[in-house]
């Protein structure tokens, strides 16, 4: 580890911080893309899913015979 603390030292500013992000966003985006793309498409359905719960819950709630309705107050 010494010795790429050693070889960046004499390195110009631009190329720690400017050109190697960018080869590494070049090499590793496909990756990165993906990884995000998953991990919106999870939140995406999950929040689909508790969406579709809440208006399941909503729907049983409003036509429900009069056995819900002494329970309503409950809530």
């Amino acid at each position: 580890m010494d010795g790429i603390r050693e070889i960046f030292a004499g390195m110009p500013w631009w190329v720690k911080w400017v050109a190697v992000p960018l080869l590494a966003l070049f090499v590793f985006g496909g990756v990165i893309t993906s990884i995000l793309g998953a991990l919106i498409g999870i939140v995406f359905k999950l929040l689909l899913f508790v969406g579709l719960v809440g208006g399941l819950i909503f729907l049983v709630k409003k036509f429900s015979g009069g056995a819900s309705k002494s329970s309503s107050s409950e809530w």
